[in-house]
């Protein structure tokens, strides 16, 4: 991600990037935090733990030490931002994946049924990475009891998930659309407002991720309602 002084510019990374990112330096982290002062001697005496960090796409991974690492790596612990946007989050795409699979079986234009499998087909992977964030930083998988589902921007009510599941052709298609683009334009705002309070890299991406990815979902989805 480009930094500029006190500007944050989003890019837009490969998601097999960010997750293959995501699951290296978990690993990298978790490897570091394990390390007790003990263990750091132990790890000198014998010449150094050696960590994998993996490198920018088309570069090489390096060998580095753990102390390597850590200078690498510098100080990206999840703040609170971090871990309330990730716990968030998960149950905002799981709810995506409700609705995406209504569309499978109701969905009467076949590009709406195309565009659900794609939106599921990418927020699986995403749930699962942000899950693995949470086991890796020792967060709880589920958000707190102050994180309702009214309180995260885009989420269907229970009434327009009954109304979606009770809709039929063109009704479902035009329903199914304005649920999705709210959702996603919820899901950019998070993503966007973690980008100014966050501190953590890898949360970082995976919003990055969430921003490019669902805006451009948002354009194919407003494309359909206007043809």
């Amino acid at each position: 991600m480009v930094r500029r002084t006190g500007v944050r510019t989003v890019k837009r990374p490969r998601r097999a990037s960010v997750l293959v990112a995501a699951a290296g330096w978990l690993v990298i982290s978790l490897a570091l935090n394990g390390c007790s002062s003990g263990d750091d001697a132990e790890a000198d005496r014998a010449g150094g733990a050696k960590v994998v960090a993996p490198g920018k796409p088309g570069e090489q991974a390096r060998t580095l030490t753990a102390d390597e690492a850590r200078k690498a790596r510098g100080d990206d612990s999840p703040n609170s931002a971090d871990f309330a946007y990730i716990q968030m989050m998960i149950p905002h795409h799981r709810q995506a994946l409700v609705m995406t699979a209504l569309a499978k079986r109701y969905a009467h234009d076949e590009r709406v049924g195309r565009l659900a499998e794609r939106i599921a087909a990418g927020q699986r992977p995403e749930i699962g990475a942000m899950e693995g964030w949470l086991t890796g930083f020792g967060g709880p998988r589920t958000a707190g009891g102050h994180h309702h589902h009214g309180e995260m921007p885009g989420m269907a009510t229970g009434a327009q998930l009954a109304q979606l599941r009770a809709a039929r052709g063109e009704k479902f298609d035009a329903l199914f659309l304005k649920l999705m683009i709210a959702h996603h334009q919820g899901a950019v705002s998070m993503a966007t407002e973690l980008l100014s309070g966050g501190r953590n890299t890898l949360a970082e991406e995976m919003a990055n991720e969430v921003i490019a990815q669902q805006s451009a979902e948002i354009g194919r989805m407003r494309r359909m309602q206007r043809a």
